[in-house]
């Protein structure tokens, strides 16, 4: 006697508010990072006018983010640290593949 079973696929959908702040905290833990260039609240997400946008390309994320350094570091050095950093945590904490990590630094904090 032979028993049938049919595979049940399901599937897990990860909110880009999720990959927004997974973003956000691993951006502002990076040495040399000040802040993101702006808010990150609920009319920023809706406007995508925030510091943070995602844009998905089905199952693969592409990131775009803008950060104020500090005075003390360099630009290049930062931005490339955030670009690690980010990619790295998305893709451990959500499984979501980070095609690219675009970094924008908009301004300078002096101390």
């Amino acid at each position: 006697m032979e028993v049938a079973k049919e595979a049940v696929k399901s599937r897990l959908k990860i909110s880009d508010d999720v990959i927004i702040t997974v973003a956000r905290l691993a951006a502002l833990d990076v040495k040399g990072v000040a802040s993101l260039a702006g808010e990150v609240g609920k009319m920023s997400k809706v406007r995508k006018n925030g510091p943070i946008s995602i844009t998905m390309m089905g199952d693969v994320a592409a990131i775009d983010m803008k950060i104020v350094i500090k005075s003390t570091e360099k630009a290049c050095t930062v931005a490339q640290e955030v670009q690690t950093a980010v990619k790295e945590n998305v893709q451990n904490m959500t499984g979501i593949a980070v095609a690219r990590v675009n970094v924008t630094v908009c301004g300078v904090v002096f101390e």
